[in-house]
């Protein structure tokens, strides 16, 4: 079996901490301070599951090896650049010989374990919907549109595959980003970079990280192969892309590099940020008048000034909207695979509560379905739009904070 050898020393956050466990399904002892640590129990080999997306369309996932030559690599010595890893996410046809990807790379996990102090080969990570390398499903005269997605600090691109593979399953393709030394990423060599302490990532970093991924996928839609390896792409991949309609959204340190990347690129049509503090150096203070949406749930508005100035700073169409019982990492897999781990490791109703909140995790996963679907739906197809005119009797629980 490989060895893989991460680059630089090793952090393991809190966020970390739950990552590792849920990719896993392994034991672990969930301490934290305030809270008593939930009993463990051995459980085996277990495989935590994902929902499906509700789309009409299977889905095809396929990762990109990019280097970026802008940027000197401060931690990689002399002579060398910036590597990203990103993963495109599609509409796909002829899915059967193409098997599900998992979550998150083999040689990623093994280190979130190891991190963690755990066996790195103790358990199995759950499988996405995604297709690996299947040819892209099109329709003629049709192109499709574009998102991107940017990740929490200290994450990694697969933090909200839900989100993610709906998007996909309904005809958009979506480009998710690892941001190096900011999170866990595997490159095809079998490195591991790690979140380091002496890489100053920043909501700035994730911006020209994005930026640059921009222009790539601009070289891809010409008929290119940006990949550093050049590793076979799908089929039709290139031409599917739209880059006329571009979409961007991000989880918290990723929402406040959405604002950010809006702010600096008129590429970027619509904009939407799952709970970002959109605190940075400088603040995003641009006014923007394309569309913008916030889902808060702890950085709200009444909460975080930076929020409400840069709600101010929304001169376009605009909306705030929160889910009752919602935490940081309600909108994303976190809601999902935590309840799983608590069944696996006997951790009490109490403790799981400190976790998810109140949200209950199906719900969360209809909303984190539904609303940035209806937001691009809007903003990149000109379609619908009634779930995002007021209060839904569908989702009771999300309100428009005015």
């Amino acid at each position: 079996m490989e060895t893989v050898q991460p680059v630089g020393g090793r952090v393991i956050t809190r966020r970390g901490l739950v990552g590792a466990a849920l990719a896993t399904g392994v034991s672990v002892p969930l301490g934290i301070a305030g809270r008593a640590t939930a009993a463990t129990a051995d459980p085996g080999l277990v495989r935590l599951t994902l929902p499906a997306p509700t789309g009409p369309y299977r889905v095809g996932t396929v990762p990109l090896h990019l280097l970026d030559r802008s940027q000197p690599d401060p931690l990689a010595g002399p002579e060398r650049y910036r590597e990203l890893m990103v993963s495109l996410w599609y509409p796909a046809r002829d899915v059967r010989r193409h098997p599900l990807a998992p979550w998150m790379t083999p040689g990623s996990m093994r280190v979130l374990l190891d991190s963690a102090g755990f066996d790195p080969d103790a358990a199995l990570a759950p499988l996405t919907a995604g297709h690996e390398g299947a040819p892209v499903l099109r329709h003629p005269g049709r192109r499709l549109p574009v998102i991107l997605y940017s990740h929490g600090a200290g994450s990694h691109r697969s933090d909200t595959t839900i989100v993610v593979q709906e998007l996909a399953s309904h005809g958009y393709v979506v480009v998710t980003v690892d941001h190096t030394y900011d999170g866990f990423s595997e490159f095809p060599d079998g490195r591991v970079t790690v979140e380091e302490g002496d890489f100053h990532a920043t909501p700035w970093t994730y911006t020209r990280d994005v930026r640059f991924v921009l222009e790539q996928i601009a070289e891809l839609a010409a008929g290119g192969n940006p990949d550093v390896d050049h590793a076979p792409l799908p089929a039709g991949l290139g031409a599917a892309l739209d880059l006329s309609r571009i979409g961007m959204f991000g989880w918290s340190k990723g929402g406040t590099a959405t604002a950010l990347t809006m702010g600096t690129d008129r590429r970027i049509r619509a904009g939407l940020s799952l709970d970002g503090p959109m605190q940075s150096q400088p603040l995003p203070t641009t006014d923007l008048y394309r569309p913008f949406m916030l889902m808060t749930a702890e950085f709200t508005r009444a909460t975080e000034p930076a929020v409400a100035e840069f709600f101010t700073h929304l001169r376009g169409w605009r909306l705030n909207v929160q889910a009752a019982g919602a935490v940081h990492s309600s909108y994303g897999d976190n809601q999902w695979l935590i309840p799983q781990l608590a069944r696996v490791i006997g951790m009490s109703d109490e403790e799981l509560v400190g976790w998810i909140g109140n949200l209950d995790p199906a719900r969360a996963v209809r909303i984190g379905q539904a609303y940035p679907l209806a937001f691009f739906d809007l903003h990149l197809r000109h379609r619908g739009g009634h779930l995002l005119s007021g209060p839904s009797r569908a989702f009771p629980e999300v309100r428009i904070i005015p």
